[in-house]
């Protein structure tokens, strides 16, 4: 799997979302030390509206980004968020009033909702071949899931040692590092869109979300992505409530409980690269959403039970598990939306990905708070459940499974090299073969 990292431009990438993502986990302990001291014991509800504020902004702020994308120069696009966040991080340790986290939180994750998708976008282009790209995205998901774990513990070895205010200067170094490691390479040029966007911002900003609404593996990915999300909210939201208190277990275990679900995440990571070789996506896919009810089921029992030293070993188990499930679903997306987005379009699709699967969250985070606290947590176990699995077998239902009758077609718009042309002949100045029609690359078919 290293060896993608030969790749100069992808390793300068890689390693700018590595440090950009401690950076990231530094500012996240300081920030709810931060609301403490602000706000005291309502620094909940200060946490619980910046998570909000943070969601939002990446619903609303993702899909424009994608509306102006192809007129920007993608690596000054992702600096100047970079520099943003930087700056926003540079001003937190000086606020002391709750707006002032609001206005500043909204803003920092307006520029990651800038970076993020046009980062995304930029990989296909750095590393065409299939397989690479394959093995970046697995990289990518261990990126995410270390940060997870190495963050905290970072932070709480700093702390032991600085006061919580200098973490933040941590992120801004985070920021600015990866700001000069995107400096320091050459981006691919982007391929520009086979037919120029029509029509003013609000159609140029939705393109992404129609090319999803359109395509049929993009809109099971809709579905995917509510699977997952509401999985994902059930271990974070809940997880200190089923170690402290279903459990009785000690504050340090907590860790160990997301932990277990990180390493579920980070196997499946490890392995998928060569399990696709030979594996669809669909396959692949599909099957991760639906373990993800039967993972619920067997909470359900977990939960209902009294009593009994197995149930620690259990919930750890089934942490993992829901990791690994959602490792199935998450890692493939990005491969994904690259054969069923035009290259032209893949920043809007990758926008459109961004924002739709954070409106999941949006809903499902506090779902899983609101039932957990207020009508226990098998309420909430039973409500996720059924919302993975409606979620799941929808996906089963919208994604064609490949066996429609094939069509022969010409390319003329895709570059030598792209993985979709692997079977193609060259004709001319296209690329002739004959598949079933069903990506957003055949839209005009």
């Amino acid at each position: 799997m290293l060896t993608v990292l030969r790749n100069r431009t992808y390793r300068h990438l890689f390693t700018a979302q590595v440090i950009a993502l401690v950076g990231t986990g530094l500012a996240t302990v300081a920030l709810g030390l931060l609301a403490y001291d602000i706000a005291g014991a309502g620094a909940g509800s200060v946490l619980g509206t910046a998570l909000a504020i943070k969601m939002g902004a990446y619903v609303a702020i993702a899909p424009a980004i994608g509306a102006v994308a192809d007129r920007l120069p993608r690596r000054a696009l992702m600096v100047g968020a970079d520099l943003i966040r930087a700056s926003v991080a540079l001003m937190l340790p000086f606020v002391d009033q709750v707006w002032q986290v609001y206005v500043l939180i909204f803003l920092l994750q307006s520029a990651s909702a800038a970076f993020t998708p046009t980062f995304q976008a930029v990989i296909p282009d750095v590393l065409p071949a299939e397989r690479d790209y394959t093995q970046a995205l697995s990289l990518s998901r261990l990126a995410y899931d270390l940060e997870n774990l190495f963050s905290p513990a970072l932070a709480a070895a700093l702390l032991s040692l600085i006061t919580y205010n200098w973490l933040f200067l941590g992120t801004v170094a985070g920021f600015l590092a990866s700001a000069a490691l995107v400096v320091s390479v050459v981006l691919p040029k982007p391929v520009a869109p086979a037919q120029p966007r029509s029509g003013g911002v609000y159609a140029k900003a939705t393109a992404g979300s129609r090319l999803f609404f359109s395509t049929p593996q993009l809109r099971a990915l809709l579905a995917l992505n509510l699977a997952v999300a509401a999985a994902s909210a059930m271990v974070t939201v809940n997880s200190v409530v089923y170690v402290r208190d279903h459990l009785g277990r000690s504050a340090a275990q907590v860790s160990l409980a997301l932990g277990a679900y990180g390493g579920g995440s980070m196997i499946v990571a490890l392995l998928l690269p060569r399990v696709l070789e030979c594996v669809s996506d669909r396959t692949v896919m599909l099957r991760g959403a639906l373990l993800l009810p039967v993972v619920f089921a067997g909470l359900g029992g977990l939960t209902a039970a009294g009593t009994g030293g197995w149930r620690w070993p259990a919930l750890l188990l089934t942490w993992a598990a829901f990791g690994a499930a959602c490792s199935m679903v998450l890692t493939p997306t990005g491969r994904l939306i690259r054969r069923s987005a035009p290259p032209g379009e893949r920043t809007s699709a990758f926008a459109a990905q961004f924002s739709l699967s954070h409106s999941c969250w949006l809903l499902t985070y506090p779902l899983a708070g609101w039932l957990g606290a207020t009508a226990g947590l098998q309420s909430a176990v039973v409500a996720l459940g059924v919302i993975t699995l409606a979620a799941g077998l929808v996906a089963v239902r919208l994604w064609p499974s490949g066996k429609q009758a094939p069509a022969e077609h010409e390319h003329t718009d895709l570059h030598d090299g792209h993985p979709h042309l692997v079977d193609a002949v060259q004709v001319g100045t296209g690329w002739r073969h004959s598949h079933s029609l069903s990506d957003g690359l055949h839209a005009h078919h």
